[in-house]
């Protein structure tokens, strides 16, 4: 019976992602974020189960993988599409058919091509997750920003819209240009060589794991000062911190 408790909080994650997809179509990116979170609550503690009750199996890497291609890829995905309908229109409701005299359509189509790049994120999020399933590297560590962390990322984005409301942030994630470098940074970030730490407790002593207290606690105060353009900045902190401790290890 225990073998069967961490596939069914997976299985809690897909239906998160998949409630979290139907907000997002929905243009409603608040809830869309709720059920994210959710759902990367669900991600964690399936693997925490998994080690606790240690009956890790491959059914349970394939299906968290699966899961979070829904959750950490569909997702992000549908709202950076809705941000860049959204940076064409200038308003928060977008009217595709609407957006005749602000970007180029399709031969038939009353759709903008542009907010489909968007879905770059889930298409490297899902050749990312193919890679980690084939990977032995990366059980203490991740290479690459993990698709959990990046859509984090993605999803702040409209909330800082939302609760910051601060005409100079509205400026700049509005521009079409910033969301199509935030899309290809990443599309980059998610599948770069670059050796990122994991927030995996092997046991609670501080000296063993300095770095990981020293990113939470950062992180709380990050978030606690800057509420949601706190994320952006606290994964840009995990990626710089990562790469100085790699440099001063090896």
């Amino acid at each position: 019976m225990k073998r069967h408790i961490p596939n069914f909080i997976t299985l809690l994650n897909v239906f998160c992602g998949c409630v979290a997809t139907v907000f997002a179509v929905l243009n409603q990116l608040e809830l869309a974020a709720v059920f994210v979170c959710l759902g990367i609550l669900f991600d964690f503690f399936d693997g925490l189960a998994a080690r606790v009750l240690d009956v890790r199996s491959e059914l349970g890497l394939q299906l968290d993988s699966l899961a979070d291609v829904i959750t950490s890829g569909v997702v992000p995905g549908i709202v950076m599409f809705q941000l860049l309908g959204m940076s064409m229109s200038g308003g928060w409701n977008v009217d595709m058919s609407a957006q005749a005299s602000d970007a180029t359509f399709w031969v038939g189509l009353k759709v903008a091509p542009l907010p489909f790049f968007g879905f770059l994120i889930t298409m490297a999020s899902a050749y990312r997750l193919a890679k980690f399933n084939i990977d032995a590297n990366q059980t203490s560590s991740f290479i690459g920003l993990p698709t959990p962390a990046n859509t984090l990322l993605i999803i702040s984005l409209p909330l800082i819209l939302i609760y910051q409301n601060n005409d100079l942030l509205n400026g700049i994630i509005l521009n079409q240009w910033f969301l199509i470098a935030m899309t290809i940074l990443s599309a980059v970030l998610l599948n770069s060589n670059i050796k990122l730490f994991a927030l995996k407790f092997k046991n609670w002593n501080f000296q063993d794991n300095a770095l990981r207290y020293i990113f939470i606690i950062i992180s709380l105060v990050l978030l606690v000062t800057f509420r949601f353009l706190a994320v952006p900045i606290i994964i840009a902190f995990y990626i710089v911190s990562s790469v100085i401790s790699k440099s001063s290890n090896g």
